[in-house]
């Protein structure tokens, strides 16, 4: 999808959301991924990255410590070679590591997602890790069988938080409409056929929306539905958490940049 019209959806009151969100993928690598993020604060969004810090370019460094923005990683083990093993990228472990040190030294509000593969996995260590480099919020989530977590299986509504949808959307590079970026597979319908709120307010929206299995109950108390977006909970029921807005996946964009 043009960066034209991703911007455009900013720019029409009735289609703009609280929180544009960016993930993919690897973000950082779309070639227009600086100006999709300086439009979005341009015109008043808050903005959440999803990284895996691997690389970070220094003009990268000088968004992320905008106010409004917020940074998103993932993160394994506080074992370097039980890191790199999960992650298939020899080095990895020490890169994020040091791109999340570096962000808590340059006051970015950066938010770490450890996600439990099982196993034995050193995720609690792991959360220890991210405290003592000074993180405030980080969580532990295991794995749930969606995209690559899925291993080749059909995806289930069932891994899924419950709360697809609700006050949130993620756009794929295609222009499809989907309940998350989880869920991708739940398309809603396309910016390129129709406008977003035609989108939302359309009867295949609430069908998809409706065949999410919403959470039985209340959230607790501890439940912060607008903190974060689909990454590992910080303890609270209703994780993962879920912030209202809009993602945009530039995956199919990075790849073709790489």
């Amino acid at each position: 999808m043009q960066v034209s019209r991703t911007a455009s959806l900013s720019r029409d009151p009735k289609e703009t959301p609280q929180l544009s969100g960016h993930n993919g993928g690897e973000p950082t690598l779309y070639p227009e991924f600086g100006r999709l993020v300086e439009h979005a604060l341009a015109a008043g969004l808050r903005v959440r990255v999803y990284s895996n810090l691997v690389r970070v370019r220094e003009e990268h460094w000088a968004l992320f410590e905008h106010p409004r923005v917020r940074l998103a990683t993932s993160y394994y083990s506080d074992i370097a070679e039980e890191h790199d093993r999960i992650t298939g990228r020899t080095g990895s472990h020490a890169a994020t590591r040091a791109n999340i040190a570096q962000a808590v030294r340059r006051g970015v509000h950066v938010s770490v997602g450890i996600i439990d593969m099982g196993g034995g996995q050193r995720a609690e260590q792991a959360r220890e890790e991210m405290r003592a480099l000074g993180v405030d919020e980080v969580g532990v989530d295991k794995v749930r069988a969606v995209g690559n977590a899925a291993r080749g299986a059909l995806p289930s509504t069932s891994s899924l938080c419950g709360r697809c949808g609700d006050g949130k959307a993620a756009i794929l590079p295609t222009g499809d409409v989907t309940v998350c970026e989880l869920g991708r597979y739940l398309k809603g319908g396309s910016v390129l056929d129709a406008s977003l709120s035609t989108v939302l307010a359309s009867q295949r929206w609430a069908d998809v929306v409706a065949s999410v299995p919403r959470r039985a109950g209340a959230c607790g108390p501890d439940c912060s539905p607008n903190d974060d977006n689909c990454q590992p909970s910080s303890g609270g029921t209703c994780g993962p958490a879920s912030e209202d807005g809009l993602t945009y996946d530039t995956t199919e964009e990075a790849k073709r940049s790489t």
